[in-house]
């Protein structure tokens, strides 16, 4: 009886998932000018509510030992206020990966000792975010949003870009910015 039952739930719930404007694909230009690839989906779980699934990787050492290397995946649950996937939404995300940088400067002196050390570890965290998606055409979006929240890292420090002995093993906790997004998105369904 038990299996009839969710055989017939999941009858009910597959029609839903295919109806219109219910699956996008997006990729953020922010990310991409970082060099990183990335892809996220988005589907609907109800007439307000969506889940979006967010994945970037990089896996490029560029000139002189400059590494950027990384993957994170954050999913997030989004509240529209109007309707799905047109307006204004809040969101609530998770987010995790790791990554082995180095030989880096970044701008405003954010993280100095990238240029001459080389950091390998792990985070994961989650925040609040608010964003906006705009309807260009029957199948193309837009969509800007902002998150802040809070990161736990962990980390091994490197003498050198390239080689030499781990300095040492530490923690950091972030609060502030965890997501930032300008993407382009294809409408599926």
């Amino acid at each position: 009886m038990k299996k009839k039952l969710l055989h017939l739930l999941f009858l009910l719930i597959i029609p839903e998932m295919v109806c219109s404007q219910n699956l996008v694909i997006k990729n953020n230009i922010l990310y991409d000018a970082s060099a990183t690839p990335n892809i996220a989906l988005e589907t609907g779980l109800g007439e307000k509510t969506t889940l979006d699934l967010n994945y970037g990787f990089n896996p490029f050492t560029f000139d002189n030992y400059k590494k950027w290397k990384h993957w994170v995946a954050q999913p997030e649950f989004r509240f529209w206020t109007c309707e799905r996937f047109n307006g204004t939404f809040w969101g609530i995300h998770a987010l995790g990966g790791q990554f082995n940088v180095g030989n880096v400067e970044l701008p405003f002196k954010i993280l100095p000792d990238l240029k001459d050390h080389r950091y390998e570890g792990y985070f994961y965290g989650g925040g609040i975010s608010v964003g906006h998606q705009w309807v260009l055409g029957k199948q193309w979006n837009l969509e800007t949003s902002i998150g802040g929240g809070y990161a736990r890292i962990h980390y091994d420090k490197y003498i050198c870009p390239k080689c030499g002995p781990k300095l040492k093993t530490g923690n950091q906790n972030y609060w502030g910015v965890t997501k930032a997004t300008i993407s382009m998105i294809y409408v599926i369904h």
